[in-house]
């Protein structure tokens, strides 16, 4: 199978993969108080890095963004520093300049974590919804913390994590016995409800479950596959991520 002409395909060097993926996420921003939705771990380090360095130097403005998180892990609280909301305020909102009320991320903490779900929902409903949505894939195919066997309609809930997403995130926990076994995320109808999606990929542990996503049948196997249903997707991926997609769609942006 090819990639539906939905979905935008740019292969680059990992030495320009923020740079890259800062360009795209730049074009696609309005310019007034623009909703970006924020990914979490390692792979969309170098885009941050790069939206901060380009704000700093005055080539974008994000001072006045909203940031709201895709997913937070069920027993930290905001100030721990291994949750989501740690995250998103020292990685990417300090270096933005957001102010902290501008970030919306899920209470960890919560008495009633389906309530919280349900709530988050709500909320990003209220402000307008997403205008740009950066994600990341697992290596099984997991989009946020909607694991495999996710439903397609699914929306913000809690969910249990699987032994593979809890040991890919071992690596940020002192032990891999204090990884959450539970999150809050966003459902894969949320996500799909952005105007924009910005799938990044990176390493070659990345590829297969990237090939199958973009190029597979539509189902909850592979939960990042939903975004084929999605009218608008860039995908930027360096080249050992990219390396099992197959013949490349004519109508895919490829970049070299």
């Amino acid at each position: 199978m090819t990639m539906p002409h939905t979905v935008r395909l740019r292969v680059v060097d990992n030495d320009d993969f923020g740079a890259a993926a800062a360009d795209v996420v730049q074009d696609l921003l309005p310019a007034h108080r623009p909703r970006l939705g924020i990914a979490t771990g390692s792979t969309p380090m170098p885009l941050y890095a790069e939206l901060a360095r380009r704000a700093h130097a005055g080539e974008i403005e994000l001072g006045n963004a909203v940031l709201i998180a895709l997913d937070e892990y069920v027993g930290l609280g905001a100030h721990d520093r291994r949750s989501y909301a740690a995250y998103v305020r020292t990685e990417v909102g300090a270096p933005l300049g957001v102010a902290p009320g501008n970030i919306l991320v899920p209470d960890g903490l919560a008495e009633d974590p389906e309530a919280e779900a349900a709530a988050y929902e709500c909320r990003i409903e209220e402000i307008g919804g997403v205008d740009v949505q950066i994600a990341g894939i697992g290596s099984n195919g997991h989009l946020a913390f909607n694991e495999p066997g996710s439903p397609l309609d699914s929306v913000t809930r809690v969910v249990g994590l699987s032994q593979q997403t809890r040991s890919d995130n071992a690596r940020f926990f002192d032990s891999p016995a204090d990884v959450p076994h539970y999150a809050i995320t966003q459902g894969l109808a949320t996500i799909r409800r952005a105007r924009t999606v910005v799938l990044l990929a990176r390493g070659p542990g990345k590829a297969a479950a990237l090939a199958a996503a973009l190029t597979g049948p539509v189902d909850g196997t592979v939960p990042a596959s939903a975004l084929q249903r999605h009218p608008y997707v860039t995908v930027v991926a360096d080249r050992s991520a990219a390396a099992e997609l197959t013949a490349a769609d004519d109508r895919a942006e490829r970049q070299s």
